[in-house]
């Protein structure tokens, strides 16, 4: 596999990882064919408003037609499949041990965390409250050592830091300090963004070894319906200059933000998601742009925006093959889940959802793991739980592989009828390597279980003692020192912030998580 990617300050390909997957295939090829025409045609007669002046400014440079008054651009077939063709159709994101890259191409799947949520279920209490940096912490900790999760989408907002500009880099810190696996997360403001790369520059030895090797990447998101606007689409443009992995999701809901019919809103995700690649490609052609779904349906009897559909996972994987139709890098949802609490209704939600998504071959799948109450809330023991079910869902996918070793033909004939097969070296050699050994669910008979030995207590233990021992930072001490220097807005828990700030505008969290659940 040839790299897609690949300046004198940049590789954003490797060896492929992640599981093989591209099995469910919710639109016939005819269908597939139809929707590209029709976002096409969507792109080139309606468009896009763009309210990011460095995004119009790229749109008109590139030839699309623009109405200043309006803030319209309506991008023709041709420009939007220069831009598909312009961006890599592969890009790695990186962990800093090397041991769980992610690589984002074709039908190979991740997954990870996400969802930016506003609430936590208190590990203590049970009690719902608002998140802190002390969650940011113990989720990057609990991600950093959960086999089943592949990278850390930052998934809890950290209500304790009251600037806005001090938002990103406090969250991306706590992340990298926590884990070594691949760190995403959205920003929420252009200079908060700019910290968090220049955070990032320093952890990795230099701003070419961070795009050589990006450990982190970002999010930002197209305003459904077919809206850029001037902060996302600011950092957006800031982002495809600096050559980073940026994340244009789109957030379409069947009713409200877009047509009631699935159908509607697989078409508005397409349309929406490759305006959002022609837009990193307009301002800096190659750079390594991920389009993204977070679509859903709505509670027909409030309208709210609803998790846990199942129809929220056909549409992710609608918009998963017509990514791969394109040839683009993708980024999807699942996982989540409406119940408020780790009940019957969060399991069979998060695992259906995370099965069919990983089956269509979403590449990067974020929200898989930990989120409840329409992606608003974190609960540490669904998070552990939902690690088994990730594994379940990777067993599945990993398929049954047949060759003559697995079949044992001549192992049955030597044997002969009647014979078992218990302890033949055959047995010993596939074991432990061809089912799926959960370390939750009991599989006990019934006279041997104990009462309070389910799958949510043994959660709860292993949380307990997870939380017990001392966080461990992943970076090197010198090296952390050196960055509490550089940003003492950092806010380390039990140590006060210094008092001389320049003050940004405090974010308007209900607004933000209304708007954007993509992380």
């Amino acid at each position: 596999m040839g790299d897609h990617f690949n300046e004198s300050t940049a590789t954003f390909t490797s060896e492929g990882t992640g599981d093989q997957a591209g099995r469910y295939r919710p639109l016939d090829g005819c269908a597939v064919q139809q929707i590209a025409d029709a976002a096409f045609q969507v792109l080139a007669e309606s468009g896009m408003a763009v309210y990011s002046e460095t995004g119009f400014e790229a749109f008109r440079r590139a030839g699309a037609r623009v109405d200043a008054e309006r803030r319209t651009v309506r991008l023709s077939r041709s420009l939007v499949e220069d831009a598909i063709a312009s961006n890599p159709s592969s890009i790695t994101l990186f962990s800093r041990d090397g041991r769980s890259d992610t690589v984002l191409e074709g039908g190979r799947m991740h997954y990870a965390t996400g969802g930016t949520a506003i609430y936590v279920l208190d590990p203590d209490t049970g009690e719902c409250r608002p998140s802190t940096v002390e969650d940011v912490i113990l989720n990057a900790r609990l991600v950093d050592v959960l086999e089943h999760i592949d990278a850390f989408t930052i998934n809890v907002f950290p209500h304790d830091i009251t600037d806005k500009c001090d938002i990103d880099v406090n969250r991306f810190f706590h992340a990298l300090d926590n884990t070594t696996k691949h760190v995403m997360g959205g920003p929420y403001s252009l200079a908060g963004c700019r910290k968090a790369v220049r955070l990032g520059e320093m952890i990795a030895g230099g701003a070419d070894a961070l795009r050589e090797k990006p450990f982190l990447s970002f999010i930002t998101l197209i305003i459904s319906p077919f809206k850029i606007d001037r902060d996302y689409g600011e950092i957006t443009c800031y982002l495809a200059r600096e050559r980073l992995p940026v994340v244009v999701p789109t957030e379409p809901i069947c009713g409200t933000t877009a047509p009631i019919t699935l159908a509607g809103n697989v078409l508005t995700h397409v349309a929406e998601m490759l305006a959002g690649i022609a837009l990193v490609q307009c301002v800096q052609p190659g750079a390594p742009g991920i389009c993204g779904s977070v679509g859903s349906i709505t509670n027909l009897e409030t309208m709210d925006h609803l998790g846990g559909p199942i129809e929220r996972a056909m549409l992710n994987a609608a918009v998963a093959q017509m990514a791969q139709h394109f040839q683009l890098p993708f980024y999807s949802t699942s996982g989540t889940t409406d119940a408020k609490s780790m009940n019957v209704q969060a399991a069979y939600e998060t695992a259906l959802s995370n099965l069919l998504v990983g089956l269509s071959g979403a590449n990067f799948i974020h929200d898989a793991a930990g989120l409840m109450e329409a992606d608003l809330t974190v609960s540490y023991e669904k998070l552990v739980i939902d690690n088994e079910i990730l594994g379940m869902c990777r067993r599945v996918l990993r398929g049954i592989e047949v060759n003559d070793q697995t079949l044992a033909t001549e192992l049955m004939i030597a044997k002969g009828p009647g014979e078992d097969y218990m302890v033949e070296d055959h047995t010993l050699a596939h074991m432990r390597s061809e089912f799926f050994q959960p370390e939750l669910a009991n599989r006990d008979r019934r006279e041997r279980m104990q009462s309070d030995d389910d799958v949510l207590a043994r959660a709860r233990r292993w949380l307990q003692e997870f939380r017990a021992q001392p966080p461990t930072s992943q970076l090197p001490a010198q090296l952390r020192e050196q960055v509490l220097r550089t940003f003492p807005e950092i806010k380390i828990p039990g140590v006060p912030v210094p008092a001389e700030r320049n003050v940004c505008k405090s974010p308007n969290v209900k607004a933000f998580s209304s708007n954007r659940k993509s992380g």
